[in-house]
C-alpha cells in the first residue's frame, strides 16, 4: 500500500457516505499486509480525522433537514388556509425531525384551567389522545404552567414531575418513556405545549430542544393567525353593508389625492397651464378649455368648443361670487382668481356626472392655474429682470465694476467666488412660438433660482449659472428635466467650474463651443461638458454649424471601412485599434489587455491594413486614425 492510498480510501469512504464501521477497512488491510507500527499509527490518525469529518458532515446534513423543515413550516403559514392542517404538519415534522415515535400538541383551556390534547402524530392509544392535564401536573402541565421546556429520558421513573393516575395510565397505554415538552408562546403568554416522545429511553440534545422550540413558535403563530383571520372575517361581515359607499368615497378621494399630487408636481417642475389642463382631463376625463381674463385660449385638451361669450361671463361671475365651480348645461365653470383679480376660467365638459370630490379637483386646478399665472408673471418680471440682467452682465465682455457685480449677487444670495458651472441650452429647446421660448426662459429662471443660481437669455440662447463643480452632470440634468417638460430632446453644453466674476464670460463661451461640438458629433438631445469632450470637442467647437458634415465625411474616409466591417461581421477591429494605440503600439501588451493571442492582434491589424490601406501606421496617417477613433467614440458614447 502506498503512502497516499489509505488517505484516498478514507476520502472515498467519505464521498460515498459509508458507515462508520467501514472506516476500519484500510487499517485492517494494513495489518494483514504486515504494515509497520508507524504506518499503522498514521492510518489510525487518518481514520480518526475522517470519522470526525464524517460526524461533522452528518451534523450539517441533519441541520439542513431541520432548516428545510422550518422553511416548509413557514411556507405553510404563508399560505394558511386550514389551521388544523398546519398544526398537523408541524407536529408531524417535529416527530420526523427529532426521530421520535410520537409527537403531540396540547392547548391551554382558560375556562377550565387545564390543558387538553389538540393534535397527535404516531399515537395509537385513544385514552392518551383524550388526556387533559391539570396545570402543574405531569411534564406537560408543568411546562404549561411555568413556560419552561422540560425533558426526561425516562418519565415513569422521573420524580421531578407530579404524577397522577390519569396521566400515568394514558402514558403507560401509549408506551411512552422519554418525553420532551416546550411551551407555545404568544409574547409572554403560554397557550400550549408541543411534545416529542419516544417509547424507549433516550436523552434529548440541546439542539433538539432548540428545534422543537422553533417549531412551537411556528405553531403559536398559526394559532394566532387563525384567531386574527376569524376576527377579520367578523369585522368584514359587519362592514359589508357600507362597503359600496366606502369604495366609492375612497375612489373619489384617491382621484383627488392623485390630482393634488400631480398638480403640485407640475408647480414644482415649473409646468404650465397646458400641463394642468392635461392633468385634470386625465383624472376626470372629458375635455377642458383654459381661458385668460380676456377670454383668449391658454390651453385646450380634447374636443371642446369655446362657449358663448355672454354665457361664459355669467357663469364665471357666478363661480367667483359663490367661491365654487358651477354647472351650466353640459359644462362646468371654475373661475381663476387671485384675490379680487380675475385671471380667467377653466371650462370642463366631463364624460360622467361629477361628484363633490370631482368638483373640488376642478376648483383645485383653477387655484393652481392662478398660482402658475401669477408665478410666471412674477418670475418674468422680477427674476427675469434682476437675475437675468446680473448673469447677462457677468458673461458680457469686458466685465465692468467687479465689486458692484459681487454686491448685486450677494443681495440675491449668490456667492460669485464659489465654484459655478455654466450651462448653455441648445436652440432645440426654444424652437417654435414666442410662447414656447418664454416657457423655456421661465423654466430656466425657476430651475436656476431654486438651486441658488442664475439664468438669462444670451445671443438667442438660454444660459444657466449653477453652483457646483460637476459641469457634465449639470448639463445632463438640465437636458433631462427640460426635455421632460417640453416632451422632446434638449441639448445642453457646459463648462466649468469657474470662480470669480472675471472667469464666467470665458466659461460661457466654452459652454457655447461645447454645444456646437455636440451638434457636430451628432449628439443632439444629450448633455455634456467641454472637459468630457476633450481636445476633440475644442476643435469641433470652432468648426461651426458645418462641422457635423465635416466630421461624418472625415470619419467615413478614415475609419469608416473598419467601423462598417465590425458592424457587418460582429468583429472587434475598432476596439483592437484603440487598444493598440493606447499601449504605444505594443502587440504583446495589446494582446494582454484584449485577452487574446498576439497572433490574433496581428491578424486583426492586417485586416485593418486591407480595409484602410497598408500605410495606416505612418505617423501622419496614424494621427488621423487616432483622431477618427476618438471622434467615433464621442459620437457613440457609452451609457451608464
Amino acid at each position: 500500500m502506498s503512502d497516499v492510498s489509505a488517505p484516498v480510501e478514507f476520502l472515498e469512504l467519505l464521498a460515498r457516505e459509508a458507515a462508520a464501521v467501514e472506516f476500519e477497512g484500510p487499517l485492517v488491510a494494513a495489518r494483514a499486509a504486515g504494515a509497520s507500527p508507524e504506518r499503522l499509527g498514521e492510518l489510525e490518525s487518518a481514520k480518526l480525522v475522517a470519522l470526525r469529518v464524517r460526524a461533522l458532515l452528518e451534523r450539517r446534513r441533519r441541520r439542513e433537514v431541520e432548516l428545510s423543515g422550518l422553511y416548509d413550516t413557514a411556507s405553510d403559514l404563508a399560505g394558511l388556509r386550514d389551521v388544523d392542517a398546519v398544526l398537523r404538519a408541524i407536529v408531524h415534522r417535529a416527530r420526523h425531525l427529532l426521530g421520535t415515535d410520537v409527537a403531540y400538541m396540547t392547548l391551554n383551556d382558560e375556562a377550565r384551567g387545564d390543558t387538553y390534547m389538540r393534535v397527535t402524530d404516531g399515537s395509537i392509544s385513544g385514552r392518551f389522545q383524550r388526556l387533559r392535564l391539570p396545570m402543574g401536573a405531569g411534564l406537560g402541565g408543568l411546562v404549561a404552567q411555568t413556560g419552561t421546556p422540560y425533558a426526561t429520558a425516562n418519565y415513569p421513573e422521573d420524580l421531578r414531575f407530579r404524577h397522577t393516575g390519569e396521566i400515568d395510565a394514558g402514558v403507560t397505554e401509549e408506551g411512552l418513556v422519554a418525553i420532551l415538552g416546550v411551551p407555545l408562546r404568544l409574547g409572554s403568554t403560554v397557550i400550549g405545549v408541543l411534545f416529542a416522545a419516544n417509547r424507549s429511553a433516550r436523552p434529548f440534545a440541546p439542539e433538539e430542544v432548540a428545534l422543537l422550540v422553533s417549531l412551537a413558535a411556528h405553531a403559536a403563530v398559526a394559532l394566532d393567525t387563525a384567531r386574527l383571520l376569524a376576527e377579520t372575517r367578523a369585522a368584514l361581515a359587519e362592514l359589508s353593508a357600507a362597503n359600496g359607499t366606502i369604495q366609492a368615497h375612497s375612489a373619489s378621494v384617491e382621484r383627488a389625492a392623485a390630482a393634488h399630487d400631480r398638480m403640485t408636481s407640475l408647480v414644482l417642475r415649473g409646468g404650465g397651464v397646458e400641463d394642468v389642463a392635461a392633468a385634470v382631463t386625465e383624472v376626470l376625463g372629458g375635455a377642458l378649455l383654459a381661458l385668460d381674463a380676456d377670454g383668449r385660449r391658454l390651453a385646450r385638451v380634447g374636443e371642446i368648443d369655446e362657449p358663448d361669450r355672454s354665457a361664459m361671463v355669467e357663469a364665471v361671475a357666478a363661480s367667483r361670487a359663490e367661491g365654487h365651480s358651477v354647472r351650466r348645461g353640459s359644462l362646468w365653470y371654475a373661475a381663476v382668481v387671485a384675490g379680487a383679480e380675475n385671471l380667467g376660467a377653466l371650462v370642463l365638459r366631463p364624460t360622467h356626472e361629477l361628484v363633490d370630490a370631482d368638483q373640488r379637483i376642478l376648483e383645485r386646478a383653477a387655484l393652481v392655474t392662478a398660482l402658475l399665472l401669477l408665478f410666471r408673471r412674477t418670475v418674468a418680471e422680477a427674476e427675469g429682470r434682476v437675475r437675468g440682467e446680473l448673469l447677462d452682465d457677468l458673461i458680457a465682455r469686458p466685465v465692468r465694476d467687479v465689486e458692484a457685480l459681487r454686491g448685486r449677487a450677494r443681495r440675491l444670495g449668490v456667492d460669485l467666488d464659489a465654484p459655478h458651472v455654466l450651462v448653455a441650452v441648445g436652440d432645440d429647446a426654444g424652437s417654435g412660438t414666442g410662447a414656447a421660448r418664454q416657457r423655456v426662459a421661465s423654466w430656466a429662471t425657476t430651475y436656476a433660482g431654486t438651486r441658488g443660481g442664475l439664468a438669462a437669455a444670451r445671443d438667442g440662447r438660454v444660459v444657466l449659472m449653477l453652483p457646483g463643480r460637476d459641469a457634465g452632470g449639470a448639463a445632463r440634468a438640465v437636458a433631462r428635466d427640460l426635455g421632460r417638460l417640453l416632451g422632446r430632446p434638449v441639448t445642453a453644453g457646459a463648462a466649468g467650474p469657474s470662480s470669480g466674476p472675471a472667469s464666467l464670460a470665458e466659461a460661457f463661451r466654452e459652454a457655447d463651443r461645447c454645444l456646437t461640438a455636440l451638434a457636430a458629433l451628432g449628439r443632439q438631445g444629450q448633455g455634456a461638458s467641454s472637459a468630457e469632450l476633450g481636445f476633440v470637442g475644442l476643435l469641433l467647437g470652432a468648426v461651426g454649424e458645418a462641422g457635423d458634415r465635416d466630421v461624418a465625411r472625415f470619419l467615413d474616409e478614415t475609419v469608416g471601412a473598419v467601423v462598417d466591417y465590425d458592424a457587418r461581421r460582429g468583429t472587434a477591429l475598432v476596439k483592437t485599434l484603440e487598444t493598440y494605440f493606447g499601449v504605444g503600439g505594443s502587440l504583446a501588451r495589446a494582446a494582454e489587455l484584449l485577452h487574446v493571442h498576439v497572433n490574433t492582434v496581428t491578424q486583426r491589424l492586417d485586416r485593418v491594413g486591407q480595409l484602410i490601406g497598408p500605410d495606416w501606421q505612418r505617423p501622419e496617417r496614424a494621427l488621423e486614425v487616432q483622431l477618427a477613433l476618438r471622434l467615433h467614440r464621442l459620437r457613440t458614447p457609452t451609457t451608464g
